[in-house]
């Protein structure tokens, strides 16, 4: 697995990156299809954050942590990931107690114990072309955290949502 660590607003020292790439390598015990991992490092407010992005094989696991200390947040990431990965191993192993020859084609089967969540609630709507302004402000009249629409600038569906540290993000789907 090819590790990339690079830092926001901060210097990411060798011992930070060596310890970052040593607990990321646990993961292939687990996975063995992780091509990539991407690990940013930053601070803000006092708090030391991680994020990391895992690839391999058409599927992206992300992790965000943080903590007062950065060698916390790395820990503590790595073990948010380690469960997704687990997880998601569980979802592609097979259930020995029924017979190969009655399994489905491509069949994936998930754990009892790890029920996953369901989707309970179809919605529709009209999509209204507007601007990406106009979105933002529709989404806080109805108090969302996303909002679906149809861009009036380039005539496709984006996703606009709000992030954590207050400021929007703009999702724009490549087909």
């Amino acid at each position: 697995m090819q590790v990339t660590v690079k830092g926001k607003n901060v210097q990411v020292t060798e011992a930070l990156r060596e310890y970052a790439d040593k607990k990321l390598q646990r993961l292939d015990r687990y996975f063995k299809n992780i091509k990539a991992a991407h690990v940013t490092q930053s601070v803000q407010r006092g708090l030391h954050i991680v994020e990391v992005t895992l690839e391999g094989d058409g599927v992206v696991l992300r992790g965000e942590e943080k903590t007062g200390d950065m060698y916390a947040s790395i820990d503590q990431v790595v073990e948010k990931l380690e469960s997704q990965v687990k997880r998601f191993k569980g979802k592609l192993i097979e259930r020995s107690h029924q017979p190969r020859d009655e399994w489905p084609e491509g069949a994936i089967y998930e754990s009892e114990e790890d029920e996953m969540p369901r989707i309970v609630r179809t919605k529709q709507f009209q999509l209204k072309p507007m601007p990406v302004e106009e979105a933002a402000m529709q989404m806080e009249l109805l108090n969302h955290n996303f909002y679906v629409f149809l861009n009036s600038e380039n005539e496709q569906v984006n996703v606009i949502y709000k992030r954590n540290d207050g400021n929007y993000a703009l999702i724009v789907a490549e087909v």
